[in-house]
């Protein structure tokens, strides 16, 4: 099956507490999955008419609503693709060394939070488990949004999927990998796992968030040793196309998650 990071989730899930859509409980345990119980670490002021800083999950998402957050914002920034990064400077490094953060704010105008979560990683391949911190840093004010549509995305994905599916074909991974056939098999196969996004969500962005997700898992693969190719010219030049290709399918996560936080016309 094919997942989403937890910032996606957590963006996801969280818009749906706050526009009283989704369940507190339910939003909760769909980010947290198998992980330890995640908890909150705020790198400054806490939230506005909230007495103590919410320390955990539950009590952040209930602190948000209770002092008129709107919605959470996915970024899924990379070195040399730094867009949607929140600001200031600082927050902008934390958000790069964890691929992924999500930004909360008030009405449109008022304070807002970058939320980077890190990760630390224990048991093994057959027990995996986690320890989680949302660090919750003051974030710089808004600036105009993307263009990226969600129909636009669509779009740019189905050449990328292409163009992912050559790469990892030339590569013939399965071939002289054993444990490499069983994951190409759950890449290709494999659609979203059921709580990846919360009721509602629009065809659509469930068939972007898909395809995304699969070209990722793709582009993971292909990238993880040169393969097939033979010389140093032909490796750089799939490396660049990979990394093109990861660029497009980030791009196109980041807007259907956050697609669904847009007003309707």
């Amino acid at each position: 099956m094919l997942d989403l990071p937890r910032s996606a989730r957590l963006a996801a899930w969280g818009t749906g507490v706050l526009s009283a859509t989704v369940p507190l409980a339910s939003a909760v345990e769909a980010v947290v999955r198998d992980d330890e119980p995640h908890a909150v670490r705020w790198e400054g002021e806490g939230l506005p008419g909230v007495a103590a800083a919410p320390q955990d999950l539950t009590t952040l998402l209930a602190g948000l609503s209770a002092c008129g957050a709107g919605r959470l914002l996915l970024t899924l920034p990379v070195p040399g693709d730094p867009r949607g990064l929140p600001g200031p400077p600082a927050v902008n490094v934390a958000a790069l060394e964890a691929g992924e953060c999500v930004v909360a704010e008030v009405d449109g105008h008022g304070p807002r939070w970058a939320l980077v979560p890190e990760v630390s990683e224990f048991g093994s391949v057959w027990e995996p488990g986690a320890f989680v911190t949302w660090a919750a840093h003051p974030a710089a004010p808004r600036r105009a949004p993307e263009a990226s549509s969600v129909a636009e995305s669509e779009r740019e994905l189905r050449v990328a999927l292409q163009t992912a599916t050559r790469a990892l074909a030339a590569l013939d991974v399965a071939r002289w990998r054993e444990e490499a056939a069983d994951r190409i098999a759950a890449v290709r196969d494999g659609g979203l796992v059921r709580d990846a996004v919360p009721p509602g969500t629009s065809a659509r962005a469930l068939r972007v968030l898909q395809t995304a997700a699969r070209v990722l898992a793709i582009v993971d693969l292909a990238t993880e040793d040169d393969g097939a190719a033979i010389t140093s010219l032909e490796a750089g030049s799939r490396a660049a196309a990979l990394r093109e290709v990861g660029a497009v399918a980030r791009r196109a996560l980041v807007a259907a998650v956050n697609a669904h936080t847009e007003p309707v016309p």
